[in-house]
C-alpha cells in the first residue's frame, strides 16, 4: 500500500566520507561499490521502495556529480514520477535563516537545514536513512508500528562488540524497548547496542526539537565564527537531537533483523566483503525485496583456461586468466595470466598485469598494476584493520612495491 503524502523518506547521502581516504577524493561515499555491481546507496533506496514509500528525497552535498548519473532521477528504483517520487536536495544559499542554508555540519544539522522543506511537504511521519550501511530489512512494519504507537521516534538498532560500539551512537533501552539514554561515541560504552542510522520520526515533534535546539545552542557558541559560517551546533543526531527526543520518553529501539554493517571505514569495508564471501551477509537472499541497482551494461564474466577463482565474486565483463582468491572483482576487471589477487576488492575496469600480486587491498576504478608489481601483504590479524589495508585511488598505475597500509592518491604513478 502506497503511503503517498503520509510518510516522507530521506536518504542522507551528503557526507564527505573522509575516513575512506583516497577512495572518496573524487566520488561520494554512497557511490562506492559493494559486492561488485551494487552501490552503497542501493541499500537505503531499496529498503524504502520495498516499504512502499512513494516520496523519497536524497540529500547530496559532496561530489554530487559522482552520484547524479547513477541515481538517474530515481528511475532504477521506479521513483521517477510526475507527482512526488524522487527528489534530489543540494545545498542552497540565500534562502531562509543562516542556519538553514549551505553545507551541513552533521546529519542532525542537515535536518534543521531541510526543516522548511520538510514542513512544507506536510507528511506527519519522516523516515531517515544513512547511505553507507549494508542492510536489507522490511521497513514497512516498522513504519506502521511507529505510527500506531504515537512515538516521537523509532531507532533501529544492531548488536556489536563494545569495542566497535565506541565508534557509534550507543542506545540504552529499558522495558518494552523504550530508550532511556544515548551515548555518543563513548570510550566505555554501557552496552553493545548501537543506532544503525535508520530512524522514523514524528515530523512535528522532530521539527519542534530542532528549532528549540537551534535557539538554545546559538547562545552557547563560544566561537563567533561558528555562527558566521552557519553552524547551528546541532551536529550529528547522537550529539543533541536524539538525546533531546529521549527526554520526552517516547523513543523506542527496534532491533534491525538480518545483517547490518556500517562500511564507512576501509577496514570495515573490506571486512564486510569478507563476510559476503563466506556467507554471513544475507542482504541478497530476499527475492521479494531485492537490492535494486543501476546495472552496468557488460557481457558475462569470463574465466579462461589458465584462470582460477576460489571463494570470489566476479562482476559482468570481468576477464580472469590468473588466480583470484577471496576477492570481489568489479565490472570489466582484467586479471592476466600469472597474476594473483588475494583478499581484495578491485573496482571497475582495473587491470592486473601478468605476474603482479595484489593482497588485502582496495583498488579504485581504472587502476593498473604493472607486470611483476607487488601491492599489499598478507595480514597477521583475523579481522581487517585500516593499517593492514592498501588503498589505491582511481586512475593510478603501480609498477613497484606497495607496502601494507599504504595510501595512493588518485592518479598516482609508482
Amino acid at each position: 500500500m502506497s503511503r503517498r503524502g503520509e510518510v516522507l523518506a530521506l536518504v542522507q547521502a551528503g557526507g564527505q566520507g573522509s575516513r575512506m581516504d583516497v577512495l572518496t577524493r573524487e566520488q561520494a561515499k554512497p557511490a562506492l561499490p559493494y559486492g561488485g555491481v551494487h552501490r552503497l546507496i542501493d541499500f537505503a533506496l531499496s529498503g524504502l521502495v520495498h516499504a512502499d514509500l512513494a516520496d523519497v528525497w536524497v540529500s547530496l552535498e559532496y561530489q554530487v556529480t559522482s552520484l547524479d548519473d547513477y541515481l538517474s532521477g530515481g528511475r532504477p528504483w521506479s521513483l521517477d514520477r510526475n507527482r512526488g517520487g524522487f527528489r534530489r536536495i543540494v545545498p542552497q544559499t540565500g534562502t531562509g535563516p543562516a542556519t538553514e542554508s549551505g553545507f551541513a555540519f552533521g546529519n542532525g544539522d542537515l535536518l534543521l537545514r531541510m526543516s522548511a522543506d520538510i514542513e512544507a511537504f506536510g507528511a506527519p511521519t519522516l523516515v531517515v536513512c544513512s547511505a553507507d550501511h549494508v542492510f536489507n530489512m522490511d521497513l514497512g512494519p516498522v513504519v506502521e508500528e511507529h505510527v500506531t504507537s504515537g512515538r516521537a521516534a523509532t531507532v533501529l538498532t544492531s548488536e556489536v562488540s563494545k569495542k566497535d560500539a565506541s565508534d557509534n551512537v550507543v542506545v540504552v533501552a529499558g522495558k518494552g524497548g523504550t530508550v532511556t539514554a544515548i551515548e555518543h561515541k563513548p570510550s566505555r560504552p554501557s552496552v553493545g547496542t548501537v543506532a544503525t542510522e535508520i530512524f522514523v520520526y514524528d515530523t512535528e515533534v522532530l521539527l519542534a526539537a530542532l528549532h528549540d535546539l537551534r535557539r538554545e545552542l546559538a547562545g552557547e557558541q563560544d566561537d563567533p565564527d561558528d555562527a558566521a559560517d552557519g553552524d547551528s551546533g546541532i551536529g550529528d543526531f547522537g550529539e543533541h537531537l536524539l538525546p533531546r527526543l529521549v527526554e520526552g520518553g517516547k523513543v523506542a529501539a527496534v532491533p534491525l533483523t538480518g545483517y547490518w554493517r556500517d562500511v564507512g571505514q576501509p577496514g570495515l569495508y573490506l571486512q564486510s566483503h569478507r563476510d559476503l564471501l563466506v556467507g554471513k551477509v544475507d542482504v541478497f537472499d530476499h527475492p521479494g525485496r531485492p537490492v535494486i541497482s543501476h546495472w552496468p551494461d557488460r557481457p558475462a564474466a569470463r574465466v579462461r583456461a589458465a584462470g582460477e577463482c576460489r571463494d570470489s565474486m566476479l562482476s559482468p565483463g570481468a576477464d580472469v586468466s590468473g588466480l583470484v582468491v577471496g576477492s570481489v572483482l568489479g565490472p570489466g576487471v582484467v586479471v592476466e595470466k600469472g597474476a594473483e589477487v588475494h583478499d581484495s576488492v578491485v573496482m571497475e575496469d582495473c587491470v592486473i598485469r601478468a605476474g603482479a600480486v595484489v593482497r588485502t587491498s582496495v583498488l579504485d576504478e581504472r587502476c593498473e598494476v604493472a607486470s611483476r608489481a607487488r601491492v599489499g601483504a598478507e595480514p597477521t590479524r583475523r579481522l581487517a584493520h585500516d593499517d593492514d589495508l592498501v588503498l589505491v585511488g582511481r586512475d593510478s598505475r603501480v609498477a613497484g612495491l606497495v607496502a601494507a597500509g599504504a595510501r595512493l592518491e588518485p592518479g598516482s604513478s609508482l
